[in-house]
């Protein structure tokens, strides 16, 4: 990997992890917001998380909230290392787009990602990092909807795969008491085992897109029985399993 290159790609598309600004999002998010409007957060199965190399976490996406609690349950305090999101280009716009550019955020246009996005995201797995890709492009609130996945995530795992990088897919379900979410509702983040793509072109994105929505699912169900079993009556601690 040439570092300049990298460099050039990620001024384009982001201001890189402030290292002022990150440790006091990271106080606010996980120390004040999540336990101030949670009356709990249970994670399971964290051991699925690869305690070194590339990753591509893949989780379901249910509310605004998903982008605080995956930090709070894969971020720097658990695993030594950033969750660098994938959005949308509406995300990046205003107040919070100056934010998350700044937080290590990118954008990716779903319709015609640009190659200096695809470029800058294979950096990021050669560099070893966490790279956060919700595969379904959009919040999903309908329960009664099954899990419908764009072939981003898997294309942008066989890029890599095809630079040398194998990528494991960690499956990630996030759930909430409510859609959306409500004050003192619990939530629950599930991880799967990691999933290889081992087949090439379209058709070897379309296969693992469905072994991966049904990991997804598996991975929801987890974690909405967790929240079944621990109704939030009073206020409980953030826990993990």
């Amino acid at each position: 990997m040439d570092p300049r290159a990298s460099l050039s790609r990620e001024h384009q598309l982001c201001n890189g992890i402030s290292p002022w600004l990150s440790p006091v999002a990271m106080v606010v998010t996980q120390d004040l917001a999540l336990p101030g409007f949670f009356a709990g957060i249970t994670v399971l199965d964290r051991h699925h998380l690869p305690a070194s190399g590339p990753v591509l976490l893949a989780p379901t996406h249910r509310s605004r909230w998903d982008s605080l609690l995956l930090p709070h349950a894969a971020g720097r305090r658990i695993s030594g290392r950033d969750c660098r999101f994938m959005v949308t280009l509406d995300e990046m716009k205003g107040l919070q787009g100056w934010l998350l550019r700044r937080l290590g955020c990118f954008a990716v246009d779903q319709g015609r990602p640009s190659l200096t996005t695809l470029r800058f995201a294979v950096d990021l797995l050669k560099d070893s990092q966490q790279l956060v890709v919700f595969p379904e492009g959009r919040i999903k609130r309908d329960e009664q909807t099954p899990i419908q996945l764009q072939q981003g995530l898997a294309r942008l795992a066989q890029l890599a795969a095809g630079q040398g990088v194998e990528v494991p897919v960690v499956p990630v379900g996030l759930a909430y008491q409510h859609r959306p979410a409500r004050w003192r509702d619990r939530a629950a983040v599930c991880f799967g085992a990691p999933l290889a793509v081992l087949g090439r072109g379209r058709e070897g994105a379309s296969a693992f897109c469905l072994e991966l929505s049904r990991a997804m699912e598996t991975c929801e169900r987890r974690a909405c029985a967790a929240i079944a079993a621990r109704p939030a009556l009073v206020s409980q601690p953030i826990e993990s399993t």
